[in-house]
């Protein structure tokens, strides 16, 4: 019994300095309470309270193959951390705010992230067997944050990368 109850006050007790995490069912509409920058990671990283995820404050500018891509993400380091990978496609339009209207970015007003690029970015999510493809296999999904729209490109075409870390995808890897 006394192991019980001393087992349920630590569980119940958050770690100095935690951020309390929402949960996905839940929507936070001011931007401004939804994304935290983390001094944590030098300011170099947002956390999505939304979706418990921490994404860069700034995706790389430069384009990537999806292998690339996925490549980049692993080997980052930001804000002095590791672990960085390649969102799914379901992570990554989560971001998107169908309310904001295109040439966007298509991301809640008052978001943190800088210098946002509205074009494609890939996820790691690749596209099932489609016989209407020819070769779907070679085909992977990506978001447009300028104007919201989810589509497909092959692999080969050269895309953003935006990392995140947290929780995982088992779209890839």
């Amino acid at each position: 019994m006394w192991g019980i109850t001393v087992a349920a006050l630590l569980w119940s007790v958050e770690p100095i300095g935690a951020i309390p995490l929402e949960s996905w069912d839940s929507k936070i509409l001011n931007a401004g309470t939804r994304f935290q920058v983390l001094p944590e990671f030098g300011g170099e990283a947002v956390l999505d309270k939304e979706t418990q995820l921490v994404w860069q404050q700034l995706p790389a500018k430069t384009l990537h193959d999806w292998s690339d891509a996925r490549f980049q993400c692993t080997s980052r380091t930001t804000g002095g951390r590791k672990g960085w990978r390649l969102p799914s496609v379901h992570e990554l339009n989560s971001l998107i705010d169908p309310s904001v209207s295109a040439p966007g970015p298509a991301l809640p007003p008052g978001h943190p992230f800088a210098n946002f690029p509205s074009s494609f970015y890939w996820s790691a999510t690749t596209v099932a067997a489609d016989p209407t493809l020819p070769d779907s296999t070679a085909h992977a999904w990506a978001v447009h944050f300028g104007t919201g729209f989810v589509g497909t490109h092959l692999k080969g075409n050269p895309l953003g990368a935006w990392c995140v870390r947290g929780g995982m995808n088992a779209d890839q890897y």
